[in-house]
């Protein structure tokens, strides 16, 4: 397995790209990430293994790999996954595999996860590129998680909580994007995809401004 991680970080998998994305809950990830797929039609999913039972609209190889409990904790044990982790009471997981092939084949691969996931993946495939969303400002993030439901203050003050504490991970990542106004975000994805993101590093100086203020209690 060593000989394996060894040379998919050194060659990237071959002529594809792997692209991680994760944000703080309010971040609106979701709405870009569906904008850049639509724009970048070379982009696809990378198709996840759970436990979970399929819904009825679910085709199982084209929503996920739906698998046994038993089946998935034996590929936990093997290293078979880039990434995993339980859900509530299901478990998700990336097959290496099955990422490997397609980065062999040219495809450019999307994951979606949270910042624990993107730290999984960064250890087993340091060639795949990461991106973190950010909100422009506290006050924007408030309103967003606000905007979403009728949950009383005591449940979005802990989304806000939780969202700072992802946030505070912002600076494992390759690259932010700052979603202020959105077809600006969206282009600034397209960027990076296109290989053109040098300018969109995380480390610029009013990226650790805004973390700073977002972080500030």
């Amino acid at each position: 397995m060593s000989s394996r991680k060894e040379s998919i970080g050194q060659t990237g998998g071959g002529s594809g790209r792997l692209y991680v994305i994760t944000a703080p809950s309010g971040a609106g990830k979701t709405s870009l990430v569906k904008a850049l797929m639509e724009r970048q039609p070379r982009l696809r999913f990378s198709i996840s293994f759970t436990t979970r039972k399929p819904r009825a609209t679910e085709i199982d190889g084209r929503d996920y790999h739906f698998v046994a409990r038993d089946v998935f904790d034996r590929m936990v044990a093997r290293g078979e996954f880039l990434e995993h982790a339980r859900v509530y009471d299901n478990a998700y997981g990336t097959s290496l595999a099955l990422v490997e092939q397609a980065l062999r084949a040219g495809d450019l691969l999307l994951l979606e996860i949270d910042w624990q996931g993107a730290r999984q993946v960064r250890a087993r495939l340091p060639a795949a590129h990461s991106i973190f969303i950010l909100p422009p400002s506290r006050a924007a993030l408030e309103q967003r998680l606000k905007g979403r439901s009728t949950d009383s203050d005591a449940v979005i003050a802990r989304r806000l909580e939780e969202a700072a504490q992802d946030i505070g991970h912002w600076n494992e990542f390759e690259y932010v994007v700052i979603n202020d106004r959105f077809d600006a975000a969206v282009e600034d994805l397209l960027a990076i995809v296109g290989g053109r993101g040098d300018r969109l590093k995380a480390a610029r100086p009013e990226v650790q401004a805004l973390a700073r203020e977002l972080l500030a209690s």
